[in-house]
């Protein structure tokens, strides 16, 4: 499901370190408690529940109501193609879009270059991985349209940790297009 990320309040809870790290955790391997979480992220349980309810509260997860059981909450991402604005008068606005954005790509560098360091180790997945590199020319309209066409191809490929095939793991997928810088 889309969502443009355009209010500063979401913005801001999406764009706190330990939240988008949890998040980001919660998409990758499925629902976790708050005590998963501080093991994982080396934080203080309560912390991690606050954060937990924070995202939550904004919309980015949900409780996982399957599994919960008593006072043990597991928490799940919603699947969502998130959007940042491209610009905003508002420079608060702009300036938790610029931090989540930052986070996205450093993210995305750390596994592209943890990987790289040691991709024979992954075996079939490394062999089945792909880099590529492209160029075209197109019109703003048909990079737009480009752009909505990778995001219903990534959609029609997406599966929760829970539903993924046996032998199934997490795939990080980068995707970049902008105008060639001259």
């Amino acid at each position: 499901m889309r969502r443009n990320l355009t209010d500063i309040d979401s913005l801001k809870a999406l764009a706190h370190p330990l939240r988008q790290q949890m998040f980001t955790h919660l998409n990758r391997f499925g629902p976790a408690t708050s005590a998963d979480l501080a093991a994982r992220f080396d934080a203080d349980r309560g912390a991690t529940s606050y954060h937990l309810r924070q995202l939550e509260r904004f919309g980015f997860i949900e409780e996982d109501t399957d599994r919960s059981a008593g006072r043990r909450r597991y928490w799940k991402a919603i699947p969502l193609d998130l959007r940042l604005p491209y610009e905003s008068d508002d420079p608060v606005i702009a300036a938790a879009a610029d931090a989540i954005g930052r986070q996205w790509m450093d993210q995305a560098q750390r596994d592209l270059h943890t990987y790289l360091a040691d991709r024979e180790s992954f075996g079939a997945f490394g062999e089945a991985a792909m880099h590529s590199f492209s160029n075209t020319t197109l019109t703003a309209d048909e990079l737009a349209q480009f752009s909505e066409e990778y995001v219903a191809f990534m959609s029609r490929w997406h599966r929760y940790p829970a539903e993924a095939s046996e032998g199934a793991r997490p795939i990080t997928v980068l995707f970049n297009a902008f105008p060639t810088p001259s």
